[in-house]
């Protein structure tokens, strides 16, 4: 028996599915929370004119803006400021994925940025022959 799996991206607002290649992956924050969607083109192109005039008129705030203060006995974040179970999900990904990654050590940030850039929400299926 044969399978074959095919791997889909669905957008997250209307559940249509992406074509591969053309997933648009929005983060936003609102409130002090943050977000992520995948979206098709045409739902990616409405969210931006949405956002548009509030983008405009608004202030930037820097991701220092969001760091706190910290003291002498605190303990000292990753370069990446990524936690020890996300920096081992970076790596077995980037291992399944074709990236040379060492088990130990900095990870390049090309690595990380093809990650981040990664469908989460993928839905597979199964023909069987």
């Amino acid at each position: 028996m044969a399978e074959i799996f095919i791997r889909q991206l669905i957008d997250d607002l209307d559940g249509k599915p992406i074509d591969t290649g053309l997933g648009h992956q929005v983060t936003f924050s609102y409130q002090g929370t943050d977000y992520r969607i995948d979206l098709r083109p045409a739902n990616a192109d409405k969210i931006e004119a949405a956002f548009a005039p509030y983008i405009k008129s608004a202030e930037k705030v820097s991701a220092s803006g969001k760091v706190r203060a910290t003291t002498s006995t605190a303990r000292k974040a990753s370069g990446s400021g990524r936690s020890a179970e996300q920096l081992h999900a970076i790596r077995e990904w980037a291992g399944k994925n074709g990236f040379d990654v060492s088990p130990r050590g900095r990870i390049k940030a090309d690595v990380i940025d093809a990650f981040d850039a990664a469908p989460r929400k993928l839905v597979s299926s199964i023909f069987s022959h």
